[in-house]
């Protein structure tokens, strides 16, 4: 499999070259081209049950499709995001990795998509009460509003809300204030999300809530 990375950060694009018998598995609408001998398949996403609670709770749709190439030559399908901004692809080996809601966008095969309970702490923080969890082995493949920037943590790191994209689930995260009752409020920032632990997240560059909240105050 051949990947290429188009047009980022603002509008990232994915071109996926599959060889003979390779396949992909891509969130519903996902699809934005591909070569006409490839076969689409649609089924639930990992499962009628698991479909639900990965809508319902881990922010996917129900369905997902599976893009196989039965041919003896190489073929393309073209994959993106409904959201202006970057893609990244991580490998998954030992290291599960944790999605905010909305943020995957295909996968290879062997890679299994699962529901994770993120505490209370995630809710507070505008996260969500449930992960998206990756694992197994190969490449994910997720976007963001703006711009994706990997970083390596070891100790305590603060990320304001809505901008953690994806982490490790060796890591975890608790909710506080950014400076004490008077500075969060003074500040804007109010609530922020502590990562704690060693190992890979992801950060967004702009926030749909802050989007949100600027378009809502013109209106």
């Amino acid at each position: 499999m051949n990947i290429d990375i188009r047009y980022k950060p603002s509008f990232a694009t994915i071109f996926l070259t599959l060889e003979p018998g390779e396949s992909i598995i891509a969130e519903s609408g996902a699809m934005i081209a591909m070569d006409a001998a490839l076969t689409m398949k649609t089924e639930f996403n990992g499962g009628f049950l698991s479909g639900l609670l990965k809508k319902f709770f881990g922010g996917e749709s129900l369905f997902v499709n599976r893009f196989t190439n039965p041919t003896r030559q190489s073929l393309q399908v073209v994959l993106s995001q409904s959201t202006i901004g970057d893609i990244a692809e991580a490998q998954v080996y030992e290291n599960n990795l944790c999605f905010q809601p909305g943020a995957y966008i295909a996968s290879t095969p062997d890679i299994k998509l699962g529901v994770r309970w993120a505490g209370l702490s995630s809710w507070f923080s505008g996260e969500g009460l449930f992960k998206l969890q990756a694992s197994g082995q190969g490449t994910v493949f997720f976007g963001a509003y703006g711009g994706l920037t990997r970083k390596q943590i070891n100790g305590d790191f603060i990320v304001d809300t809505g901008h953690l994209v994806a982490y490790e689930s060796g890591m975890k995260m608790s909710v506080k204030m950014a400076g004490g009752l008077l500075g969060s409020i003074t500040s804007g920032e109010g609530f922020v999300n502590k990562v704690t632990g060693k190992g890979t997240i992801y950060l967004q560059s702009r926030s749909i809530d802050g989007l949100v909240q600027f378009l809502s105050s013109k209106v």
